[in-house]
């Protein structure tokens, strides 16, 4: 399954780690493994979408279709409309955001991301959830929560416990409820081009700024967003100086394999 398209946000500002993306991991610019991730998939169109030239012109070298963007962006959301508009790509095209700090991203969930949209003709949005099984990760607000519905699409997406277990939280305080599963929201995303291209004008919405989510915009706009469960979270991510050793360590037991 490859009828799909690949963009990977990669801005070089960021609080904890500026230049993010040139981090060099195992030799490499950490931006150099996420887009070797997307090769794996065999996808056609990977396009890396930055603002800085020093990422541009390291993303050149290893090969790379770039497409440099606004500095303006928010968040990743609004930078890849910018490309899919810059590239003409038609409203039916399915994009897949893959993270510039997934250096160690499975192409079995970048497959299951673009297969939530493939699938359903319906939705506008794909994303992922895996359970959460810890009592800590369930009350904390820096672990996003989603509840779906029947058919797997996001009905709401919180900080918050969601769902909330009314008799049983006022029993066990802080301790995940039995009843259903308590869903951790993995921030990767799909995206069908007609909605990219609606993004840009629709109003922020008020939950989305409440949270903190700028999901919640597309739900609030009444966007489908399908959800599809996986057992474990992806690879270890990089947000942090530790994260930088840890995956370093990582990519050296892979290629080791």
């Amino acid at each position: 399954m490859n009828d799909y398209k690949i963009v990977i946000p990669a801005r070089y500002g960021s609080s904890r780690l500026p230049g993010k993306p040139l981090i060099e991991l195992a030799g490499k610019p950490m931006v150099q493994h996420v887009y070797e991730r997307a090769v794996e998939t065999g996808v056609k169109d990977i396009v890396i979408a930055t603002d800085d030239d020093r990422i541009a012109e390291a993303a050149r070298g290893f090969g790379a279709d770039v497409v440099m963007t606004s500095v303006d962006h928010e968040n990743g959301t609004e930078r890849i409309a910018e490309v899919v508009k810059l590239k003409g790509w038609a409203d039916d095209a399915v994009v897949v955001n893959l993270q510039g700090d997934e250096p160690l991203i499975p192409k079995a969930l970048v497959e299951q991301t673009a297969s939530g949209l493939l699938q359903h003709p319906e939705a506008g949005m794909s994303s992922l959830c895996t359970p959460i099984h810890s009592d800590d990760d369930a009350f904390d607000p820096n672990v996003v929560k989603v509840v779906t519905d029947k058919t797997g699409f996001a009905m709401y997406f919180s900080r918050a416990s969601i769902p909330w277990d009314r008799d049983g939280y006022k029993v066990q305080p802080g301790v995940k409820t039995s009843k259903m599963p308590v869903y951790r929201h993995i921030g990767m995303y799909g995206y069908r081009v007609g909605f990219l291209n609606q993004y840009a004008s629709m109003e922020v919405s008020p939950v989305e700024q409440v949270e903190s989510l700028e999901q919640l915009r597309a739900l609030w706009h009444g966007v489908k967003i399908h959800m599809s469960v996986i057992d474990e979270p992806p690879g270890h991510g990089v947000d942090t100086p530790d994260d930088v050793t840890r995956v370093e360590q990582l990519l050296a037991e892979l290629a080791g394999q």
